[in-house]
């Protein structure tokens, strides 16, 4: 017999606040099963990944790096899919976003320019990103393209560019032909927060970015016209809500915060630009941003799990020689079970009668 899927108009709030730990509950689960099928003690191995990060001070500092660049993306992507627009190519943005930023970082290597570079490469990449993420916004507004498509297909053309540009006229004539460019000068990187370690300020303005978020998504206007954008669009268009002007804003915001991401994250960690300067932080983020359940504070929560994976991933290829990607496996494992529980809290699974015919 038939099954269909039918939207439940009143979801329970217990459902949806169940939701993710369910996913977390159920990853682990796969997770124990592949590392039992790989020959490893789940219990070790689960130690080594969520456990033995959280008691170095260093590991700490490294865990809140990588929240960073998932906590900005995360944010912006939430702005797109409350408003029922689902951009797939924050991986393309973030690094459009680093490539402007850090044009004006080799423009004024060695010229001894001012303290004014850093605060320039930030807008810039805000720029940048804000600019990419509008063509995918533009191709679904004038001609109807899957924003889906679109913004995935030209997350390609970015990293190509990129690759392009650090092997070819970004290389630097004293790097002994390695395909980078040159270390960007004192005043074009990322300040640091602690004498020792890889702390550095662009976490501050990731937390800036949460606070903001969260007022004006739960506290203004616009907030409210992106989220009933996303959930009645009969009737936003109703109240006088502009499809179009939601639609180009929030790609805008989603674009310019994982170009921020990008360039804080080159001027920061990185130091210079090289031919892969993410390991897959807008893909991740959409991760983040689900399991967050689009809210600024569940995706603060929710980057530093993912940022989690990360680390606990490097450390396992120390100790138990264990391959990188078992982390994408966790990473992919909680994305489709957060969207499968999504599903069933949301909707009800209901038989459908066969039609008789005389």
């Amino acid at each position: 017999m038939p099954l269909k899927l039918e939207r439940q108009e009143n979801v329970p709030l217990a459902g949806l606040v169940a939701a993710p730990f369910v996913a977390l509950a159920f990853t682990l689960i796969v997770g124990a099963a592949m590392f039992l099928a790989m020959g490893h003690d789940p219990i070790e191995a689960f130690r080594i990944y969520f456990i033995e990060p959280l008691g170095d001070a260093y590991t700490l500092q490294e865990l809140v790096v990588k929240t960073c660049p998932l906590l900005l993306i995360g944010v912006g992507l939430a702005f797109c899919y409350r408003a029922n627009r689902w951009n797939i190519g924050a991986e393309g943005q973030y690094v459009a976003g680093a490539l402007l930023g850090s044009w004006l970082a080799l423009a004024t290597h060695g010229t001894g320019a001012g303290p004014w570079v850093l605060p320039a490469m930030l807008v810039l990449g805000a720029l940048g990103g804000a600019a990419y993420g509008l063509i995918p916004a533009l191709l679904r507004v004038r001609f109807g393209a899957s924003e889906i498509l679109t913004s995935l297909m030209l997350v390609y053309v970015a990293e190509l560019f990129l690759d392009y540009l650090v092997r070819g006229p970004w290389r630097d004539p004293a790097g002994f032909n390695f395909p980078q460019s040159v270390t960007f000068d004192a005043v074009a990187t990322m300040p640091l927060l602690l004498d020792e370690g890889r702390l550095h300020g662009g976490i501050v303005i990731a937390l800036i970015v949460v606070v903001a978020a969260t007022f004006v998504l739960g506290r203004t206007l616009v907030g409210f016209s992106i989220e009933l954008g996303g959930s009645a669009p009969r009737a936003a268009a109703f109240a006088g809500f502009d499809e179009k002007r939601v639609t180009y804003g929030v790609f805008a915001v989603s674009g310019a915060l994982a170009g921020l991401a990008g360039i804080i994250e080159v001027a920061g960690p990185i130091g210079n630009m090289q031919p892969s300067i993410s390991p897959g932080y807008g893909f991740t983020a959409i991760i983040a941003a689900m399991l967050g359940r689009l809210h600024p504070v569940g995706i603060l929560v929710s980057s530093f799990v993912l940022a989690l994976t990360y680390i606990g991933g490097e450390a396992a290829q120390i100790s138990l020689r264990m391959p990188f990607d078992v982390t994408r496996v966790f990473q992919g494992t909680l994305l489709i079970a957060i969207l499968a529980a999504d599903v069933l809290v949301r909707y009800r699974i209901r038989r459908v009668e066969g039609v008789r015919h005389a």
